[in-house]
């Protein structure tokens, strides 16, 4: 930073010490001088110098105070002194500091004060009060007032701008500190649907995968023991699945380091649903697809990956809560409004005969909410409930609003 900036932001931030500093070489250069006048009162003439200078200390942090201590020993010097006091100069800098920092009606009452003060000055100390106007001619008399009050103008119209230019950078730091702060606002809340959105992600890829691989290595474990040929193809689905899973993973992982290759890759859509179909079915529940109606127009992908995600979630809660010898069926309808997805099975429900269910594990139902999350971005409407007589129905339907 240059020296001169230095010096000026010192003097910005210190207002005090440098109005204090101000004040203390005022005392000594206007004191000094009231002396100096010739006075027959120079004590009352020091007393009044004093009253007049000392204030400035005060005339940016309590401009008001400051003033009116200032306007009082003025007003005093006019009605006993006999002579003007050098300190008196010091008046303009007090319009000026009412004018830049005091409130407006202090602002305006000081201006007013200050131009009758500055007639009366010239009405005592260039006129004889008591003989008219003595020497002076009245035309000499208005073009003196004239003078000094155009000097006490000049003096208020520039503390005026002064005080128009802080209260304008106020306002524009006002401004963008709010600024700022929504801005901050703004990447919390990003960062905080990012963040769900990875754990959406998360849970889909991660909570299905890991069902297939554990309903597949408990099915082997039980199988290999009648049938080896039976274990032998189950590890080859567990591992199917685990690269599959593997390779999702990197591809979240590198839209988070910010990898393009892996951020260009294509995100699993409505075409990938056979494809999700007999990985679950390699997990040994049948499940069967039907379609119906359609398209009146393409849905965008994020939409076509909700509706992936939908199927996903609900064949994963089936793999996982339904038991066994359960079947599942997957409805994909087109109708004049968008796309509705229907996923049930025949497994444990609300039935009145349904054994107890299971305590629920740890993190239970996130994936129903996130299933409801990404469904309701698009506009959409979710139902995941127990179906009366046994099973579960989860229901979506995503509007064409967002294509």
């Amino acid at each position: 930073m240059l020296v001169h900036r230095r010096i000026q932001a010192w003097l910005q931030a210190n207002p005090f010490k440098v109005d204090t500093t101000l004040m203390l070489f005022g005392v000594l250069f206007f004191v000094l001088s009231a002396t100096a006048v010739g006075s027959p009162h120079p004590v009352f003439d020091i007393v009044v110098s004093l009253g007049i200078v000392v204030p400035l200390a005060w005339r940016r942090t309590r401009p008001v105070l400051s003033g009116s201590i200032t306007a009082f020993f003025c007003l005093m010097q006019v009605i006993f002194s006999g002579f003007p006091l050098p300190a008196d100069i010091v008046v303009l800098a007090t319009v000026y500091a009412l004018a830049a920092y005091a409130p407006r009606w202090a602002s305006l009452g000081g201006l007013a004060l200050a131009l009758i003060g500055g007639m009366l000055f010239v009405f005592r100390y260039f006129a004889n009060p008591f003989e008219g106007l003595g020497t002076m001619t009245a035309a000499m008399f208005v073009f003196n007032v004239i003078a000094f009050d155009a000097v006490i103008l000049v003096a208020w119209t520039f503390g005026d701008l002064a005080r128009t230019r802080r209260l304008a950078l106020q306002a524009l730091e006002d401004r963008a500190r709010r600024l700022e702060t929504e801005r901050q606002q703004e990447r919390d809340l990003a960062a905080a649907d990012e963040r769900s959105h990875i754990a959406r992600e998360m849970h889909d890829i991660v909570a299905h995968s890991l069902s297939v691989i554990i309903t597949q290595a408990d099915g082997a474990r039980y199988a290999s023991a009648q049938d080896p040929e039976i274990a032998v193809k189950t590890l080859g689905t567990i591992a199917e699945t685990g690269r599959g899973s593997l390779r999702e993973m990197r591809r979240l992982l590198g839209v988070l380091r910010g990898d393009e290759l892996a951020s260009t890759r294509p995100l699993p859509s409505l075409a990938d649903v056979d494809s999700l179909v007999d990985a679950v079915k390699r997990a040994g529940l049948e499940v069967s697809v039907h379609r119906t109606g359609a398209m009146r127009r393409q849905l965008p992908a994020g939409a076509e990956l909700t509706a992936y995600r939908v199927i996903q979630e609900s064949l994963t809660n089936v793999l996982k809560h339904a038991g066994p010898s359960v079947r599942a069926d997957v409805e994909l309808e087109w109708t004049s409004r968008g796309l509705e997805v229907r996923v049930f099975d025949d497994g444990r429900g609300a039935g009145a005969d349904a054994p107890p269910p299971a305590p629920p594990a740890a993190g239970s139902g996130q994936g129903i909410n996130g299933m409801t999350e990404r469904v309701a971005l698009y506009d959409g409407k979710l139902v995941a409930a127990p179906a009366v007589g046994g099973g579960f129905r989860v229901t979506a339907f995503i509007p064409y609003t967002e294509a």
